[in-house]
């Protein structure tokens, strides 16, 4: 499976980031790209398939019609939240595989990232505590770390240069 070369861009990871075990408190929809290693957390009300449904297709209308492109695959595990993600199927040619039960390491690069924001958002403390701004910056943080892998490249480098490379085919 190419997506596990990390040499084509497009595929992705997901994840959910619970902090209060309570009904009530947001969850972090955590997605990262396995070429580039550009992270995003999306903050949405809570981790039921519909909710995870919409912010995908709300992420869906951030790239229009270079989506497919953008997301060619998505990598995620058996949770109920991501139940509905065959959805994003029907409407676009990106492709959705679930991790075997009990594998994480099937999507180890989101689940250490996960840890990563763990630094700045412990467990057990609820996540509509923080603002969007503060969410933002963990983000920003995690994308702007040069990584020795990538030639001490930062993963928003590489995912710019990415987008660089579908948006200039439309130039041509």
């Amino acid at each position: 499976m190419i997506e596990r070369l990390r040499e084509e861009f497009g595929h992705w990871e997901f994840d959910l980031v619970i902090g209060s075990k309570t009904k009530d408190d947001n969850v972090l929809l955590t997605m990262l790209e396995r070429k580039t290693r550009e992270f995003l957390m999306i903050p949405v009300a809570n981790k039921e398939a519909s909710t995870i449904s919409n912010a995908l297709m709300s992420l869906r209308n951030r790239y229009i019609e270079h989506f497919d492109e953008v997301f060619k695959t998505i990598t995620t595990d058996n949770g109920s939240g991501f139940a509905d993600l065959s959805q994003i199927e029907s409407v676009a040619k990106t492709l959705v595989y679930y991790a075997y039960l009990y594998t994480s390491c099937e999507k180890g690069s989101v689940e250490r990232h996960n840890g990563l924001i763990r630094r700045f958002i412990p467990k057990g403390k609820r996540i509509d505590q923080f603002s969007i701004q503060a969410i933002a910056d963990v983000e920003t943080w995690c994308n702007s770390f040069p990584q020795k892998i990538s030639d001490y490249r930062t993963p928003d480098e590489l995912f710019e240069e990415e987008l660089d490379k579908i948006y200039q085919l439309d130039v041509a």
